[in-house]
C-alpha cells in the first residue's frame, strides 16, 4: 500500500539547503510551476525533501499565497509514492509557482506530475 503522507522530515526547512537549490540546482518548467532541484546530503534519511514557494510580488494577499502552497503540497503528496521508488541519492526540491492567476487543483496536479516525470527522465540521462 502506498504511503501518501507528507511528514515533517520530508519538508525542506533549512535555509542553507533552500539557497543551495537556487544557486547550484537545476530547473525544470511546466506551467504554472517550476521545479528547482539539487542533489545533496540531507539531514534526514529520506530520498527527497520538498519546499513550496509563491512569490509575494505576484500575489499580494497571504491568503492567496497560502492557498497555492496548499494546492502544490497536496498535488505533490499524491504523486510522491510512485515517483521515488528507484531514486539514487538524495535531493532537495523547491516547487515555485510562476503563474499570475490562482490555478485550480487539476492544473497544479498536472504540472506537478509533469515535473516529476521530467525529473525522472532527466536524472536517468544524467546517471548513465
Amino acid at each position: 500500500m502506498p504511503d501518501y503522507r507528507f511528514p515533517k522530515r520530508d519538508r525542506l526547512a533549512r535555509k542553507k539547503l533552500w539557497e543551495a537549490v537556487f544557486r547550484r540546482g537545476s530547473r525544470l518548467k511546466a506551467y504554472p510551476l517550476a521545479l528547482y532541484y539539487h542533489r545533496t546530503d540531507l539531514p534526514e534519511d529520506v530520498p527527497v525533501q520538498a519546499g513550496f514557494a509563491v512569490p509575494s510580488r505576484s500575489f499580494r494577499k497571504a491568503v492567496d499565497r497560502n492557498r497555492l502552497k496548499r494546492l502544490m503540497r497536496e498535488a505533490y503528496r499524491l504523486q510522491k509514492p510512485g515517483a521515488f521508488n528507484n531514486i539514487e541519492g538524495s535531493y532537495a526540491f523547491v516547487f515555485l509557482y510562476l503563474g499570475r492567476e490562482i490555478a485550480d487543483f487539476s492544473e497544479v496536479s498536472h504540472a506537478v506530475k509533469t515535473l516529476l516525470h521530467k525529473f525522472k527522465a532527466h536524472e536517468k540521462i544524467a546517471e548513465t
